[in-house]
């Protein structure tokens, strides 16, 4: 049976050795050199590594900075004309309000004023009315009350013709001759005067 082995030399090439059984491998102090570090890189390496992220922060430095600066100030710059902006319109809105409600409330003094004119107005035409209206009813009630006035004298005129009439026929059945009919109307007002007090 045979062994395989395989090495790296310093240049990092694969060195492959067929052993036979039972036989040592033998190596020098060149063939176990390790060659190159997996995690300290070589010097050209840092060198070139080192240029690079110079050049690199160099062209961040000079041009990509600047324009992300300018692009943050730009942001930044409207973002304050922005709020600047609605600043203005909150405050044009409040002087909007502040005036619409000074208006509101002059429209409600000038509607209110209004209606106390329009009520003085109603009042006074009502007490004109009520004066003419009573004065109406008070002529009515003189004219009613000298109508019933006047009724009441025919009426009492005609009870007192009636009735001097009938007193005169019947004192003249009474007394066999005729009667005055002058002192039987006399007779019956002079009756009925005294009754009605």
């Amino acid at each position: 049976m045979h062994l395989v082995t395989v090495t790296f030399s310093g240049a990092g090439r694969p060195q492959v050795a067929v052993l036979a059984q039972g036989e040592e491998p033998t190596t020098t102090e060149e063939e176990l050199d390790e060659g190159p570090s997996p995690i300290l890189p070589e010097g050209k390496e840092l060198l070139w590594s080192a240029g690079a992220f110079v050049v690199l922060a160099i062209l961040v430095r000079l041009f990509l900075f600047p324009r992300i600066k300018k692009g943050m100030d730009a942001r930044h710059e409207l973002i304050r004309g922005d709020l600047e902006a609605a600043d203005a319109t909150r405050a044009s809105a409040e002087a909007e309000v502040v005036d619409y409600q000074a208006e509101l409330a002059q429209v409600r003094a000038e509607a209110n004023s209004r209606i106390d004119a329009a009520r003085q107005t109603l009042e006074a035409e009502r007490q004109d009315r009520l004066a003419v209206v009573n004065a109406e009813i008070a002529q009515g009630r003189t004219a009613a009350a000298a109508e019933a006035e006047a009724a009441k004298a025919a009426a009492r005129d005609d009870v007192v013709g009636s009735a001097a009439q009938l007193s005169a026929l019947a004192a003249e059945r009474v007394l066999g001759r005729p009667v005055d009919a002058s002192a039987a109307r006399a007779a019956v007002e002079a009756t009925l005067s005294a009754g009605v007090r």
